[in-house]
């Protein structure tokens, strides 16, 4: 790779960043994550940091945007993306814009059906919209799927079952 092509990339200066996050120096990051951000705007992995640190800092708001830009781009591995839905879901859900985040956590989930996560982060947002009937079926199937506990497992036919309707007698 030529030396104008290797400055077209992030690659060092985004390890860089990942390595103060690790060191816990997030403002630090931070700063090296929105120069970058300015510099390789379309670069959804740098997008996808930025984001991440802006919420492990508090700064929601601040981070939407670049989770929104890091979506609508190319170049995120698979468990980014998955990582950004949920980001971004549980975001929105944290400002309060809770038919954002359960529209963007159905997507998670529509596009990833076995996570966990995002199923869970769902569920948190269909209860702040008051649909706490579809909440709990998500629940009460992921606790029956992925429960280890003896006892919910002895019980998981039945927890299923009602999963499909709480109103349900058996």
């Amino acid at each position: 790779m030529s030396a104008q092509n290797k400055e077209d990339q992030p690659g060092d200066l985004l390890a860089e960043a990942v390595r103060l996050r690790e060191e816990e120096r997030l403002e630090e990051a931070r700063e090296h994550l929105l120069a970058l951000a300015a510099r390789f705007p379309d670069n959804a992995e740098v997008a996808y940091c930025t984001a991440g640190v802006h919420d492990v800092l508090g700064l929601e708001s601040e981070a939407v945007p670049f989770y929104e830009r890091c979506l609508s781009g190319t170049g995120l591995s698979d468990e980014d993306r998955r990582g950004a839905l949920l980001g971004l879901g549980s975001t929105y859900r944290v400002l309060g814009q809770y038919t954002r985040a359960v529209d963007t956590l159905r997507l998670g989930v529509l596009q990833y059906p076995d996570d966990g996560g995002l199923q869970t982060f769902l569920a948190m947002a269909l209860f702040n919209t008051g649909d706490h009937h579809e909440a709990m079926q998500i629940l009460l199937r992921l606790l029956a799927t992925t429960s280890q506990d003896t006892y919910v497992q002895q019980y998981r036919r039945s927890i299923e079952q009602y999963s499909k309707d709480l109103n349900e007698t058996m």
